[in-house]
C-alpha cells in the first residue's frame, strides 16, 4: 500500500499505458541485445527477456489499477453494512479521479446511514414518550387510582397533541424526502397572517406576542405554507421565552425588496457555535421546553422552496431568527 507510485504524476491513462508499453518493449529489446553481445542464444535471452519486461512494468505500472481493487473490496464491504472503507488515491488521472469520486461518495453514504440511524433512534424516543405518559395516565383513571378531573383530562389531551403535531411533523418530513411538495403561490396580506398565528401562538404560550410591520405589506407565496413557518418559529420562541417574556414579530422590507421577517424572543438564545445546526432534524437550541427538534428544519424546508433564506442572526438578547422571501 505504500510502494511509490512512479506514473502518478501523469494525468491521462492512455499516457501512462504508453509508457508501460514503451518501457516492457525497451527492456525485452535491451535484454536481447545484451545477450547476443555475450553470445548468448535467442532460446536463452528471449525467457529473460520476458521476466526482465514483467518485473520492470511491475515496478513501472504499480498502483495503476490498485485503486480499482480497492473500489471492488470497499464495494463489497459497503455491501455488507460498513462504510468506513476508503481509497487510497495518489494519481492524477481518469482512476484517480474516480477514486477520489468513490471516497465522496462512501463519506455520503456514512453519513446518510449515520442519520438514518439517528432518526430512527429519535424517532422512537419522541414517539415512546407521550405514548408512555398517556398510557399512564389512562391506566390510573382506568385503575380508579387518579379520578378523570378535567385536570388529568387536560394532560391526556395535552400528551395527544403533542404526539400529533410529532406525526404531522414526520409526515411532512416525508414530503422533503420524496420532493413531492408543490407550491400553491398567491399574493396575500402578510399582515392579516401574522395576527392569525400569533392568535393561535399566544393560546399556547404564556409568552406576550407584539407585531411590528410595514401597512399594506403583501407577500408572493404559498399562505399555508408560510402560516406553517411562522407558527413553527412563533411556537418555538414562545416555548423558550420566561413567562411573562415578549415575543416580537417584526415583518418589513429589503432593500432589494425582498419580504423579511424576523420572530425574536427573550430566552436564553443560541450560541453562535449551535446556530449552523439549530435547523437539522431533531437538533434543539438551548433547552428543548418539549420541543421535538423538527419544527425549524420544516421551517428551512418550506422556506429553501421558496427560494428564500433563514437564519439565526445576532441579537442583543434571546433569540432573532430572520426569514427572506424573494
Amino acid at each position: 500500500m505504500k510502494r511509490p507510485r512512479p506514473l502518478d504524476p501523469l494525468r491521462s491513462i492512455k499516457v501512462k499505458i504508453g509508457i508501460v508499453t514503451v518501457v516492457t518493449a525497451a527492456t525485452s529489446a535491451m535484454i536481447v541485445k545484451w545477450g547476443y553481445y555475450f553470445g548468448f542464444r535467442a532460446r536463452i535471452t528471449l525467457p529473460f527477456a520476458v521476466l526482465g519486461s514483467l518485473m520492470v512494468t511491475q515496478l513501472v505500472a504499480h498502483g495503476m489499477t490498485a485503486p480499482l481493487r480497492e473500489m471492488t473490496a470497499a464495494a463489497r464491504a459497503m455491501a455488507r453494512g460498513r462504510y468506513d472503507q476508503r481509497v487510497r488515491v495518489t494519481s492524477r488521472d481518469e482512476v484517480g479521479e474516480l477514486g477520489r469520486a468513490f471516497n465522496t461518495m462512501a463519506a455520503d453514504l456514512a453519513e446518510v446511514e449515520r442519520q438514518r440511524r439517528e432518526f430512527v433512534a429519535n424517532v422512537s424516543h419522541e414517539l415512546r414518550t407521550p405514548i408512555t405518559a398517556l398510557q399512564a395516565v389512562l391506566e390510573n383513571v382506568a385503575d380508579g387510582v387518579t379520578p378523570a378531573t378535567p385536570e388529568v383530562v387536560e394532560g391526556a389531551l395535552q400528551q395527544t397533541e403533542r404526539l400529533g403535531r410529532l406525526v404531522k411533523q414526520l409526515l411532512d418530513l416525508s414530503k422533503v424526502d420524496a420532493g413531492v411538495a408543490k407550491l400553491d403561490l398567491a399574493v396575500f396580506d402578510l399582515r392579516s397572517l401574522a395576527e392569525e398565528t400569533i392568535a393561535e401562538a399566544a393560546a399556547n404560550h404564556r409568552a406576550e406576542y407584539l407585531l411590528e410591520t410595514l401597512p399594506g405589506l403583501t407577500c408572493n407565496a404559498d399562505r399555508d405554507r408560510l402560516h406553517q413557518v411562522m407558527a413553527n418559529l412563533l411556537d418555538n420562541a414562545g416555548r423558550h421565552s420566561p413567562a411573562g417574556g415578549v415575543v416580537t414579530v417584526t415583518a418589513g422590507l429589503d432593500q432589494d425588496g425582498a419580504v423579511r421577517i424576523e420572530v425574536t424572543d427573550d430566552g436564553p438564545g443560541i450560541p453562535a457555535e449551535e446556530r449552523p445546526r439549530v435547523f437539522e432534524r431533531f437538533v434543539r437550541g438551548g433547552t428543548s421546553g418539549g420541543g421535538t427538534g423538527l419544527g425549524l428544519a420544516i421551517a428551512r424546508w418550506v422556506v429553501d422552496l421558496h427560494g428564500g433564506r433563514i437564519a439565526v442572526v445576532d441579537s442583543d438578547h434571546g433569540c432573532r431568527i430572520r426569514v427572506t422571501l424573494p
